[in-house]
């Protein structure tokens, strides 16, 4: 079994910065797919981004591009995804994908992961 523990919830003024977390337990393999998504009630979970966990190559979405980053710690299999200048846009819930299903869906952005985490709430407000 693979499990991905999710925190880093909170609430932040616009243009403020916020820092999720994704422990990834269990055998996911020695090289996988990573993924970030968000849901907003109502809506269509999208991606935010994905990489790889060899770091061979990430994709992001145009409207968090060049505000957002990701990194990891590999020897504790972390992965954080550093967001910066949000926007209220921003604000939904954020859930954490580990495991490729289909690499043509994954590096198009589509949720075609195996593993996620519980969702962690961002909030963005004045």
């Amino acid at each position: 079994q693979v499990q991905l523990v999710e925190s880093g919830a909170g609430s932040v003024q616009p243009g403020g910065s916020l820092r999720l977390s994704c422990v990834v337990s269990g055998d996911a393999g020695e090289w996988y797919y990573v993924g970030w998504f968000r849901q907003v009630p109502g809506k269509e979970r999208e991606g935010v981004v994905v990489t790889h966990n060899s770091n061979i190559t990430t994709t992001w979405a145009r409207s968090v591009e060049g505000r957002f980053t990701v990194f990891q710690d590999t020897a504790k299999k972390t992965f954080f995804l550093q967001m910066n200048r949000l926007k209220p846009g921003d604000t939904a819930m954020y859930y954490c994908a580990a495991v490729c299903r289909y690499i043509a869906g994954c590096l198009a952005l589509r949720p075609d992961f195996v593993y996620w985490g519980q969702g962690t709430q961002v909030t963005v407000a004045s």
